[in-house]
């Protein structure tokens, strides 16, 4: 078998996302796996074309590989891939999309409002800032409405930092999602495999201890302690893992996704972001939660590949 690693990308998280695809191609080599690593350039397509590719592995992370435009480009060059479908992850890279989808199969979600960079413009910020903040109340949490690795993210306390964090935000994107801040422990759950035979994997429980799980943090150790499995009684493990099991199969996920909950004070599952192509770093978090599951990478890994190769395009 022959895996081409995608990986690179232009977006904000280049750097992230050549991590993920070295660490990914090393388990692959380690199983046996002939397996090379592209850029998203004008190579791309000739390379895909000549012949010999028999599965692509998209690392991509932000935009450019997780909106679902490359996934559909892999789909009209015909080319077997990792991941969810082009449609599928255009609904998943818009959070205020997913919302309403989680919404309507019962998932439970932050209560947020969503508001173009051109409306500020056009109403006038402070007015809205005003409106927002009467509506949701404080603390808030301001962030794209498509991107990730935390980028452009702001925890707000007060309506005089809101206007800051929109400024933030519009910085990586022209939409922002306004949501109310949940306490409680953040559990990100990966789930693995497709429809019926996906499964949830242990969570992994993310402690900051300046409540910041931003971007340095999450790609730079030392900041964050990580407790893979999660301290979770059993009642609460199966409650994540259902609730992750059910956003993975509603929204029609496939192989492998994270889905980021928040497990509040009242016992609520509360989803806060939904990953198609969660990082593979060696910080991150899904390597940790197949490491608390004692499976070893390269296996799995292995497993991913071949069932899309064999599953086609």
């Amino acid at each position: 078998m022959h895996a081409m690693i995608l990986a690179g990308g232009l977006s904000h998280e280049r750097d992230v996302s050549i991590r993920s695809g070295r660490r990914v191609m090393e388990e692959l080599r380690d199983a046996g796996v002939e397996v090379s690593m592209h850029d998203v350039d004008h190579g791309l397509i000739p390379a895909l074309k000549e012949g010999g590719v028999d599965v692509v592995w998209p690392l991509l992370h932000g935009a450019s590989g997780e909106d679902g435009s490359l996934q559909a480009l892999l789909e009209v060059v015909g080319v077997p891939y990792v991941g969810t479908t082009s449609q599928a992850a255009r609904v998943a890279w818009n959070k205020s999309v997913a919302k309403t989808l989680m919404a309507r199969y019962g998932i439970s979600t932050p209560d947020a409002v969503t508001m173009p960079q051109s409306l500020f413009r056009e109403v006038g910020a402070e007015q809205m800032l005003d409106s927002i903040a009467a509506k949701l109340g404080f603390p808030l949490v301001v962030k794209p409405v498509r991107g990730g690795s935390a980028l452009g993210l702001s925890i707000v306390q007060t309506r005089e930092d809101l206007a800051r964090a929109m400024v933030h935000c519009f910085a990586y994107g022209d939409m922002a999602l306004i949501e109310r801040f949940v306490e409680g422990r953040e559990i990100a759950m990966s789930v693995i495999g497709s429809g019926d035979d996906a499964r949830a994997l242990p969570g992994v429980e993310v402690s900051a201890a300046d409540g910041r799980y931003d971007y340095d943090a999450r790609y730079n150790p030392g900041r964050i302690e990580y407790f893979a499995p999660a301290r979770l009684s059993v009642e609460e493990a199966e409650l994540v893992a259902h609730t992750a099991l059910r956003v993975h199969q509603s929204m029609d996920l496939r192989d492998l996704s994270r889905v980021d909950i928040i497990l509040d004070h009242d016992g609520v599952a509360q989803v806060i972001d939904i990953n198609i192509c969660p990082g593979m770093t060696e910080t991150s978090l899904m390597p940790q939660a197949i490491g608390a599951a004692g499976m070893p990478l390269r296996e799995l890994y292995y497993a991913i590949a071949a069932s899309a190769a064999s599953r086609g395009v």
